[in-house]
């Protein structure tokens, strides 16, 4: 067998109560030697079944009834393992696992034990798999942290997980599966809830570990993005079956599945037409008659010359970290979460704000909805009267009041929902709340509310865990919506979301934009969605506004140097463009300190944002001006 793992006719069933389920039903795929193969589907396919079956961790429910799945070894050559035949608790089996087949986790977190420094739990993987001590191990476990990027990797194997960003968590997860030199890594989803610049830091290392490590890896996705930029091989899996497979270039020039089509047109792309729409598998319906679509709202007519509905000026926010464990003395250390930002939301626009994850983005938020009170600045919202609202000097009655206006909408559909409270529950609080007290009224209302976001009314008694998150998504939208506000908050309403229910999702926005008037702030790292939603793009680092202009400026001409590294960092879903590394700066693309002028933070720089023309401004040293209009001239050149 010329392939490294070869798997035949696999078939996995669970036992439920409710019967058997076949989650994986007669799949085969090969993973040649030295190749990075893609299993791509959305959530519930039998992706991360494949991956539990080929390690030999799956649930105890589950059985595989059918199928090989074929390891040959280059360390044992002529040798051919069926893995399916193999106790999962046995001894080969466990040599195997970690030593010779390594996993990367989704979520990085829950796979490092918050009580173990990470240098430990490395150090732990190896004293498994190879016969060495602890001083051994501990230097190969300060190399392998080197080699995954950590800057100081003798000071990166005593800090517990919890004192690692998303970024080196997954960085520390990645380098205990390499630390045995397994010739297989499977990755399954290991960017997902990373930032672009993050995950496009990940997916090279992976390309440049497994050549340096001569390995075969099994990359476990959704994202037809990093898909193009990492796959020789695709295999498309479709509720538990394979629709389509073959090389990257098959899959990406030539699709024949409908599944496949249906998949591609579904991702957000940069060149985009004004009026396309995104083409989800299955479009949300609603009835045609609904009156809260259907009614004609009481807001103000939306005007070319309207004054702002709202108005943030030089807002900034600090806090304070202790510093000093138990038996030495603490410190305060005060650290700027937002600095000096002003900007205004037009009514009826959607400005999008986009930066990585700590750049200040959700702590703006909750300082709009006053959950956070700013050390300086002021928030101006208007009317339907066009009368002005001081929002920070709101108390009780009128900040109450003020609440109805602007609702937020979470990132995670499932923790911000209460398990113990139905949809009719979950829904109809914020109407009980603000004064809906009849039963029968109520209970119309939510019923109405959830045929807006495509939900059946049949399913108004059931709880949050028996949706999909798509779904579960979507009553957070029906809940924002219950109080008719002018504003909406989404803050990555979509970020852990399958290609397919995310098109959904951002469908349904648009069109409730356009029906019921609404004005969003719609919160993401992803520029690809944000261009897809937004009509006017912010840029935040660090806490700064760096820059913001309309869409097709922005995306355009990109003037500041971590707004160029935000694009160059978003894989799309096309062979002819690949990821440009080189906008990263190695890492340093979010270091303000390591910005060129006329763009660098120090404590010399008198800092301002300068307008470019038409709406554009970018964040520069004061008297810039010339040298960034001469700048911006010859970039459209």
């Amino acid at each position: 067998m010329n392939d490294l793992l070869r798997i035949k006719n696999l078939r996995v069933s669970f036992r439920l109560p409710e019967g058997e389920l076949n989650a994986v039903r007669g799949v085969s795929f090969r993973i040649p030697k030295g190749k990075t193969v893609a299993l791509v589907g959305e959530s519930g396919s039998g992706k991360s079944v494949v991956s539990q079956a080929i390690m030999g961790i799956l649930p105890r429910a589950a059985r595989i009834s059918d199928g090989e799945i074929l390891f040959a070894d280059p360390q044992t050559p002529g040798t051919i393992i069926d893995l399916a035949k193999l106790d999962p608790d046995g001894t080969q089996m466990r040599q195997i696992r970690g030593g010779r087949i390594s996993m990367v986790f989704q979520e990085p977190m829950t796979s490092l034990s918050p009580v173990h420094t990470v240098g430990n739990q490395i150090c732990e993987a190896l004293e498994l798999h190879r016969a060495v001590n602890r001083t051994q191990g501990m230097a190969l476990t300060t190399d392998i942290l080197k080699l995954v990027g950590f800057p100081n990797p003798e000071r990166a194997a005593k800090t517990f997980p919890f004192e690692l960003s998303g970024g080196l968590r997954q960085r520390a997860v990645i380098a205990m599966a390499l630390v045995c030199h397994p010739v297989l890594l499977i990755a399954d989803e290991p960017t997902t809830a990373l930032d672009v610049t993050i995950q496009a830091q990940i997916l090279k290392l992976i390309k440049d570990l497994q050549i340096e490590l001569e390995m075969s890896v099994l990359m476990i996705t959704h994202d037809l993005g990093v898909v193009a930029n990492m796959a020789d091989e695709v295999v498309v899996m479709y509720h538990g079956e394979i629709m389509e497979s073959g090389t990257a270039e098959d899959i990406f020039r030539n699709p024949k599945h409908p599944y496949l089509k249906a998949l591609l047109e579904a991702v957000p792309r940069f060149d985009m037409k004004p009026d396309e729409r995104l083409k989800p598998i299955r479009e949300i319906k609603h009835h045609p008659d609904n009156p809260i679509l259907t009614a004609k709202r009481d807001r103000r007519v939306i005007c070319d010359d309207d004054p702002p509905l709202l108005e943030v000026k030089n807002i900034s926010k600090a806090f304070s970290i202790k510093k000093g464990g138990m038996f030495s003395r603490s410190t305060e250390e005060k650290v700027l979460a937002v600095d000096d930002i002003s900007f205004f939301v037009r009514r009826g626009e959607c400005l999008g704000l986009v930066g990585e994850s700590g750049c200040g983005k959700t702590t703006l938020s909750k300082i709009i909805m006053r959950a956070l009170k700013p050390d300086t600045g002021s928030i101006t919202f208007r009317e339907q009267d066009n009368s002005l609202t001081d929002v920070l000097a709101l108390e009780k009655d009128a900040l109450f009041k003020f609440r109805e206006r602007v609702q937020f909408m979470f990132q995670d559909p499932y923790s911000s929902l209460n398990p113990r409270m139905t949809v009719q529950e979950l829904i109809g609080e914020p109407l009980f709340i603000h004064g809906m007290k009849d039963k029968a009224q109520r209970r119309d209302m939510v019923e109405k509310l959830m045929d807006v976001v495509g939900l059946a009314p049949m399913h108004i008694n059931r709880y949050p865990h028996s949706f999909s998150g798509g779904q579960r998504q979507r009553i957070g939208i029906a809940r924002a919506l219950a109080l008719q506000p002018d504003l909406l908050i989404c803050d990555e309403p979509v970020s852990a979301l399958d290609v397919s229910i995310q098109a959904q999702v951002l469908n349904l926005l648009k069109d409730l934009k356009e029906a019921l008037g609404l004005t969003y702030i719609f919160i993401s790292h992803n520029l690809a969605v944000i261009d897809y939603v937004a009509d006017r793009i912010m840029v935040m680092c660090q806490g700064r506004l760096v820059e913001t202009a309309p869409k097709q400026l922005l995306f355009k001409n990109p003037v500041h140097p971590y707004t160029r590294a935000l694009l160059s960092a978003v894989p799309e879903p096309d062979l002819d463009h690949p990821l440009d590394l080189r906008d990263l700066m190695e890492g340093k693309a979010s270091n303000p300190a390591d910005w060129p002028e006329p763009y660098t933070e120090n404590r010399d720089n008198q800092m301002a944002m300068i307008h470019l023309g038409q709406g554009h401004y970018v964040r520069a040293f004061k008297g810039a001006e010339t040298l960034l209009q001469s700048h911006k001239e010859t970039e459209m050149v």
